[in-house]
């Protein structure tokens, strides 16, 4: 790593200092993200985490980027809740194609207290093989944030989507205030948050400025920071809008890593639609995580293959989880009574009723 001292982290940017921001030449702009990401990382490496839906569709909420809404007609069939087997079968894949980090999404407003039994048992399973785990779930109070944490859960994605001032524009079945709850809910309980937003969606520069100011003022910085372009999908009101310019999208990466030095800031969705060189510039702005695998929840992802041999191209290499030998044992027994609880087929309901 460069012996580049490394930059304070602030929580009071105002919106004309990150407009100011985006508004450099594109390579001053590059620089210095390049700078601020070599302070705080390995600049060659990469983390690497794979999401696996583990229940699809039939979401009560009109975002209007989203084909699991039940609101609109995109051909996507609701499927139950995923049996916690099922789920650990998928995990122990995804390790062993490299992944260090496990996402399970669920298309929920909020879990019902019923559904948290079975959540639970998977996070127990999945950390049982040595991945770190992330689910989104929707909305939290702080009793399910306890719940989930106690079962070891190491991160929640909840993202802000876009700048309190168009969010009305995207989403009007929760408030923006609500969102900022549920994440105030999963600090509260001890968790890691994972918290970024979509861009793409007609929104202007100034919003995509108000979205990485909300998420650089919170008072901890997210440790993971999703940056998505928008998937358009037939059926959602978002299906025709306009491509995004590719080096605004950049500047969107660099501008995250300069205001939050220390978060992972994951190129998500989209990928499918970026070429190679599109990508290597978002990691020399500095993304340091990627969504691994053939899909995302339910929109295309490049596959694994293809995004281990850009990796090795561009001398990347996937960012390592340290296990101690101690974990490891720890993680062997659990494994153990994961798989012989995920046999009982009490773990396995129709969530989609």
């Amino acid at each position: 790593m460069n012996a580049t001292a490394q930059p304070q982290i602030r929580h009071d940017w105002s919106r004309d200092e990150i407009l100011a921001l985006f508004a450099q030449p594109f390579s001053d702009l590059m620089y210095q993200a390049q700078t601020v990401h070599r302070a705080y990382f390995d600049p060659n490496q990469v983390q690497v985490s794979t999401l696996c839906s583990i229940k699809t569709g039939a979401c009560p909420e009109d975002c209007k980027y989203c084909p699991q809404s039940a609101r609109y007609d995109t051909g996507l069939e609701r499927e139950r809740l995923m049996a916690v087997e099922k789920v650990l079968e998928e995990a122990k894949a995804a390790k062993a194609s490299g992944a260090t980090r496990f996402c399970m999404g669920a298309a929920w407003r909020s879990p019902k207290n019923r559904d948290l039994n079975y959540v639970t048992d998977m996070v127990k399973g999945v950390k049982s093989l040595g991945l770190e785990t992330c689910m989104t779930l929707g909305m939290l109070d702080e009793q399910q944030a306890q719940t989930l944490s106690e079962a070891g859960l190491d991160y929640y994605n909840h993202n802000l989507d876009t700048s309190p001032e168009y969010y009305g524009e995207v989403i009007t079945t929760r408030t923006y205030q609500d969102r900022l709850e549920t994440l105030d809910n999963v600090r509260k309980a001890g968790m890691k948050v994972c918290c970024g937003g979509i861009v793409g969606m007609g929104e202007e520069q100034t919003d995509r400025a108000g979205l990485l100011q909300q998420l650089a003022n919170l008072p901890d910085h997210p440790e993971s920071v999703p940056i998505n372009m928008l998937v358009r999908v037939a059926g959602t009101p978002f299906e025709n809008e306009e491509d995004l310019d590719p080096f605004e999208f950049i500047r969107t990466i660099a501008v995250a890593r300069i205001l939050m030095p220390a978060a992972h800031v994951r190129l998500s969705a989209g990928r499918e639609e970026m070429n190679e060189q599109m990508q290597a510039m978002a990691f020399l702005a500095g993304a340091n995580s990627i969504f691994y695998g053939e899909k995302l929840l339910t929109t295309a992802n490049p596959e694994a293959n293809a995004d281990m041999m850009l990796f090795k191209r561009l001398g990347i290499e996937p960012e390592q989880r340290e296990v101690h030998v101690e974990e490891a044992e720890q993680d062997e027994v659990a494994l153990a009574g994961a798989l012989e609880e995920a046999n009982n087929d009490r773990f396995f309901y129709n969530a989609a009723k």
